[in-house]
This record gives C-alpha cells, structure tokens and sequence, in this order.
C-alpha cells in the first residue's frame, strides 16, 4: 500500500515470519507527519499487531536529510486559515494515539533515527522499543519557536532526564547530538548512516525470527548490539553529560521568570550552543514557556499514559489560540522570523491563560485518549 507520505512493506525474511516496514516517504517536507500520514501508520501498527506473522516492525524515514521533522505544520496552517479549526486537535489526538500505541506495542519496533528527528519525529523515536541514531542526527524539541510545546509524549521523557535537562532542552528548542540521545536515553544504538541499507534491507532478514515476542526482542537487542560494537567510540561527545553543570545553574530557579533571566542574560555569550539558546528563548512565545514550565510540574509523577492525556488536553487548546498558527507563519509561512506573540514577554502572560490550557474541554469518560 503506497500513500504519497508513507510507504507500507512486508518483508520476508529467512523463515516464516515477515518483516513490517513503515517508511515516511515525503522528504520534501522533511517527511513531516499530517494527518493522514498517521492515520495510515496507526492503521499499520494495528493490522502488525494481530498478524503472528509480522515479528518486527520497521520505521525509518526517506531521502538522506531526515527521519521526521515533526508534524507537517504548513498543513496545519492552511486547515487553520481555511477554517477547519477542528483539524489541529484531530491531528493531537491521532498523533498522540500512533505514539501510545508505539511504546505498549506487543512486538519489538526498530526506528532509524537518522538526520533531522524533530518534534513529532523525536516522539516517534522515543516510542520505538530499539532505536538507532547516526552522526548525522540531529534531534530537538523547538516547538518553543511555533507557540506549542514538546508535546507527543515530550513532558514524559523530557522531565525523565537527568537533572533539568529537559526543561533546558524545552525552553531553548536547541539541537543535540546522537551521543546526547544515547546519554539522554532517547536512543539505544549508534550506526554509521552509511549501514542503514545493509542493517534495514540485508542483516533484519537473515535473523531467525521466533514470532515471540520477548525473544524477538532479545534477538534484536543482541544483534543490533553486535552491530554497533566496532563504531562504539564514534558518536559524539554527549554535549549535555559535559555541560550538566552549567545547563543546572541555568535552570536553577523557584519560578519561571528567574529561569527566563538566567537563559536570557546568564554568562553564555563566548558559548555558541548556550548563546543560540538563548537567542531560542529570547524570540520563544512566552505563553509556550510557560506551558512548558507547568506541564514539568504537573508531569512529575504521572505515568506516560497520564502526561498523553494532559498533552492532549494542553494542545487542544493551543490549537484553537493565536499563537501556535503566528508561529507558524513566522517561522515556515513568510519565514520573517517575527512572530506577533499574544504576549509580549513571560512576565506579561497572565496565570489564568496558563490555567485556562488545562481545562479539559471533554469529561474524563469522554476523553479521546481514554483507552491508550
């Protein structure tokens, strides 16, 4: 089945079982996720799920630039300013759905995290059971940059980082390498790019797949293992274990706005990484550091099926605001790079249009995302 955003595969291998390979084939946009993209790979999953032919599960991205740069925001842009207002929320909820559906899947998923894993991308990534990154991975969660937040399952992960990682890599929106993924725990293993045809089309189908799923993870794990051995010196220093120090005494704070000051004017200037992050945050929307700051609290104890259903709820209502479709404009529209904030400054958002992100608009039976 072939849609112009995904390819669907069934691969056979040595045995009797097959091998299910998901590719986002739409590397113009980066291979960013619409709506219809993840409705065909939840449709995938699904049909993967109940087939005790399908071992393994594939998910990699096409072109050589990307694995997935987030959800395919010009169309949620144009769903907007045609007044489909209901179109962001529908494609939360289905998105959130793929990923929920990814980290309880019942059978091993391998994902080739690959160049730019952005946003949505990262979600994807974070939900596989057996993730590769590359040297040329490059991995962040900017939504700071388009008025939303690290969403799809993003507080869950990043508020498990260690120390306040997360929080810094939420408020800035700065990039990482594969060797933060590895340290950061957002990937498993690290392959050159150059193995991927000879890891995805040659070495996955010559194991001897059981149809079990706890063996099939085992053999997975030890065999990407074996195959990563001889490249484990060449991933990148992980830039956040280096710097752990320093990105906790910039988020050393009891409120937002004395963390906003520390980011903003901390001494980071001789620093390239710390200074672009500043810059991230200096033109961030106010309103979406501020998400990012509640839902690291709120998230704290909750399980991922918990932060999901939050998510949803918070990204329902940015949807339906002025801010998420400005950035938008700003950043991928007429790319001036000037966004007109709702707010002009943290200081300035008042509390009750926070609170207001964190009103479920559905009663707990009626939330969509009930059953994850």
């Amino acid at each position: 089945m072939r849609d112009r955003s995904l390819l669907i595969e069934e691969r056979a291998t040595k045995g009797e079982f097959r091998l299910g390979h998901a590719t986002l084939s739409n590397p113009a946009s980066l291979n960013a996720i619409s709506l219809e993209t993840a409705e065909l790979l939840e449709e995938a999953l699904s049909t993967w799920a109940k087939d005790p032919q399908i071992a393994c599960v594939v998910l990699s991205g096409s072109g050589e630039r990307a694995f997935c740069a987030g959800g395919d925001l010009q169309r949620i842009y144009r769903a907007i300013r045609s007044e489909d207002a209901s179109y962001p929320s529908r494609f939360f909820l289905k998105e959130y759905r793929v990923v929920g559906k990814m980290h309880a899947y019942p059978k091993p998923i391998l994902c080739w995290g690959d160049g730019i894993v952005y946003g949505g991308g990262l979600g994807l990534l974070a939900g596989a059971s057996h993730r590769v990154v590359t040297e040329k991975s490059s991995l962040a969660m900017p939504e700071i940059s388009i008025g939303l937040f690290p969403d799809v399952g993003g507080s869950w992960f990043l508020g498990r980082m260690p120390g306040r990682i997360g929080l810094f890599l939420a408020l800035t929106g700065l990039a990482f390498t594969a060797g933060d993924a590895l340290f950061l725990k957002l990937a498993d293993y690290f392959l050159p790019a150059e193995e991927r045809m000879a890891v995805l089309d040659e070495r996955l189908a010559s194991l001897s797949w059981t149809g079990q799923a706890e063996s099939d993870r085992l053999l997975l794990s030890r065999s990407l293992r074996e195959w990563a051995r001889p490249w484990r010196s060449a991933a990148s220093p992980a830039r956040t274990r280096l710097e752990f120090d320093r990105i906790q005494s910039l988020t050393d704070g009891d409120t937002l706005p004395e963390i906003a000051d520390k980011i903003a004017y901390g001494p980071i200037s001789t620093d390239a990484w710390f200074a672009q992050g500043a810059e991230n945050f200096a033109e961030g929307c106010p309103l979406s550091a501020w998400l990012i700051w509640e839902l690291s609290r709120r998230t704290v104890r909750m399980s991922l099926k918990e932060v999901i259903r939050l998510e949803a709820i918070v990204a329902h209502w940015c949807g339906a605001r002025a801010d998420f479709p400005e950035g938008i404009r700003a950043r991928l529209i007429d790319k001036d790079r000037k966004p007109r904030w709702s707010d002009q400054s943290v200081a300035a958002v008042p509390a009750q249009k926070v609170a207001e992100h964190f009103a479920a608009p559905w009663s707990p039976e009626e939330h969509p995302l009930r059953d994850l």
